[in-house]
């Protein structure tokens, strides 16, 4: 029975986001809904000696309320990656494996990326090697599909003949007030995840940050420590 989850490409996912990517048989990079500004699909958190710092992709859209995430331009008047590389480095340039990482994610970040969607996708699968996660990725906009919301998901599930489909625990709501997947007989589930502790700079631990201060703090131990967390309810 083929497990997916579908998800939209964010910007430096949680740890969460990755230990759901390994726990199925494929991912979907859902980037055909329309985007939403100032959401995690353009900006994450790191954790910085003042504390939380959000660190965020410009991008070009005024006038363009309705458009879809993959078709979201960065918008490359406002120094990007510049800024974003520099506060990258202050922050983590002390840390145990920043040397071993940083000017792999910065070759990436470098790489005139026009859409805010490939910058994302290609960050996405660059940290699931850290991880060193196998889970092979499909993107939403190669796939035909019909419906939205629970019936966009059911619709997905069923073009690539996945039987078992794994849902984050903050779409228990509405999900749980259809019968679309009941009907497509396509298993439901939800994947929860306790946030493990590992050793951070600057004082307390803080959760819910980017996965890049696992990696930068815990480098080769990072994969361990990630799954540790997770389960399926």
């Amino acid at each position: 029975m083929t497990l997916v989850a579908i998800m939209q490409p964010t910007f430096l996912p949680w740890c969460g986001y990755f230990a759901l990517i390994n726990h199925v048989d494929k991912f979907i990079l859902l980037d055909t809904v329309q985007f939403a500004r100032r959401s995690w699909q353009q900006r994450n958190q790191i954790k910085t000696a003042q504390g939380a710092k959000w660190l965020t992709v410009p991008v070009i859209s005024k006038g363009l309320r309705d458009q879809k995430i993959l078709d979201v331009q960065i918008d490359l008047s406002r120094g990007f990656p510049s800024k974003q590389i520099r506060t990258l480095e202050v922050t983590y340039n002390k840390t145990r494996y920043f040397k071993n990482f940083g000017p792999e994610l910065f070759n990436i970040m470098n790489n005139h990326h026009k859409k805010l969607s490939d910058l994302s996708i290609e960050i996405i699968k660059w940290m699931c090697e850290k991880f060193e996660i196998k889970t092979p990725f499909i993107n939403a906009s190669e796939i035909p599909q019909t419906g939205n919301k629970e019936n966009l998901l059911v619709s997905l599930c069923q073009q690539i003949d996945a039987k078992h489909y794994v849902s984050p625990p903050g779409s228990h709501v509405y999900l749980e007030e259809s019968d679309a997947f009941n009907l497509a007989k396509i298993k439901l589930s939800y994947f929860q995840y306790q946030h493990p502790i590992y050793t951070q700079q600057h004082g307390s631990f803080l959760s819910h940050m980017s996965a890049l201060d696992l990696i930068f703090n815990c480098g080769y131990e990072s994969r361990e420590i990630l799954l540790s967390g997770y389960s399926l309810s």
